[in-house]
């Protein structure tokens, strides 16, 4: 059994192809459930969620890392995926992700591209940022997988942070045997590249930087993910 958990704050409008690539690439082979733990949306993410058939949990804590925690208590699969509410996968995720189980990993993710038009330095950002987080061998949050017992051994989300857990996650995982990066990467939103100017992007960086794990430790600091900007369609 496999359990898609998707944690999501006013996701009308990616929430739809996200959870339509989900059933896709989860195929007919093994049985699934997906989960979308809506936490505090004030727009249609609940209502899209159950018309798409999704089980739906709704929190109030405004964290992404108590929001994916909160999917994992409901679901019952034995394996999980955590996908966000942006990100689009398919089918090679699913089965190498789950060949990356049988085989022996404790977990993994997969590299990233965005969507739509960015511009040249938010190519260039990408780029550069995955060079470096995926040669450290780290999943990123936009997508993840682990059975439900190394989730258990490792702890879990850290709830201490809310933003940087799948950091401390991937770490805890590797801990426990090998973490696989999946080449094919999945496609997540390059909203905050098109919605912030680089100048924002840099300063907000340096703030987290300056401000060490205790930054990461305030929703306030880490307004890039707490804003709550969303682009008025989904490209």
């Amino acid at each position: 059994m496999l359990s898609f958990i998707v944690p999501a704050y006013n996701e009308e409008l990616e929430l739809p192809a996200t959870l339509a690539a989900i059933r896709s690439a989860a195929g007919q082979d093994r049985p699934y459930e997906i989960i979308v733990v809506d936490d505090a949306s004030t727009d249609a993410t609940v209502q899209i969620a159950k018309d798409a058939g999704a089980r739906v949990i709704s929190i109030n804590r405004r964290q992404i890392a108590a929001a994916r925690n909160a999917g994992v208590r409901l679901a019952v699969g034995d394996v999980l995926f955590f996908v966000d509410a942006d990100t689009r996968i398919n089918s090679k995720h699913v089965t190498e992700g789950m060949a990356a189980i049988e085989s022996g990993c404790s977990g993994g993710g997969a590299r990233l591209e965005v969507d739509g038009e960015i511009p040249w330095w938010g190519r260039f950002f990408m780029k550069l940022f995955c060079a470096i987080y995926f040669a450290n061998n780290l999943g990123a949050g936009a997508f993840l997988f682990t059975t439900r017992k190394n989730f258990d051994a490792a702890g879990g989300f850290d709830e201490r942070y809310f933003a940087g857990e799948e950091v401390w996650l991937s770490l805890a995982l590797r801990k426990l045997g090998r973490f696989k990066i999946i080449r094919e990467p999945v496609i997540t939103s390059g909203r905050k590249l098109r919605m912030h100017s680089p100048g924002h992007l840099w300063r907000r960086s340096v703030r987290m930087m300056l401000g060490g794990l205790r930054s990461y430790r305030s929703r306030e600091v880490l307004d890039l993910w707490y804003d709550g900007k969303r682009e008025r369609r989904s490209t």
